[in-house]
């Protein structure tokens, strides 16, 4: 199976995680918001900020080392979301659905909220913006940098 790569920028970050908002705004209100680590982080603060939410905690489930997938493992759990019941869960992707299992476990009755979404995890969040094939690598901008790119003419003419 071939990788594919979708390179996702911070204004398209933002824009994504303002429509996420817009679809989870009547679901509310909310309790407060858990922010999955590290990913989570930036799309639960612009969705805290148009939910006009204060209340934010974070869950840390470490599933990845690189582009490889691990043992998931709770390096730290939500200290005061009870069983999630009024809170809402957000990170800015499900892949497997390994960390939204895990934290399902910890927060059975909170609604999961992703950005984006794979076929495999799609089933365990209740609200998404965007899905791609299970076969996409998103590069997401706090894991990327800009740098040139030679035209596509020069990289074939080498060949």
């Amino acid at each position: 199976m071939t990788q594919r790569y979708y390179t996702v920028s911070w204004d398209q970050l933002h824009r994504d995680s303002k429509a996420l908002a817009w679809r989870l705004v009547e679901k509310g209100p909310w309790k407060g918001i858990v922010a999955i680590t590290r990913g989570g982080l930036i799309p639960a603060a612009i969705i805290a900020r148009e939910l006009d939410c204060r209340i934010i905690e974070s869950v840390s489930v470490i599933t990845y080392d690189e582009e490889k997938l691990g043992k998931p493992e709770v390096a730290k759990p939500p200290a005061a979301a009870g069983d999630g019941e009024g809170w809402l869960v957000v990170d800015d992707l499900v892949d497997t659905g390994t960390t939204a299992k895990v934290v399902r476990a910890l927060l059975p009755k909170a609604h999961m909220a992703t950005v984006y979404a794979k076929p495999a995890g799609n089933p365990l969040v209740d609200t998404f913006v965007m899905e791609v094939s299970q076969d996409t690598w998103i590069l997401f901008p706090w894991d990327t940098e800009q740098q040139f790119v030679p035209p596509i003419a020069r990289s074939a003419q080498a060949k």
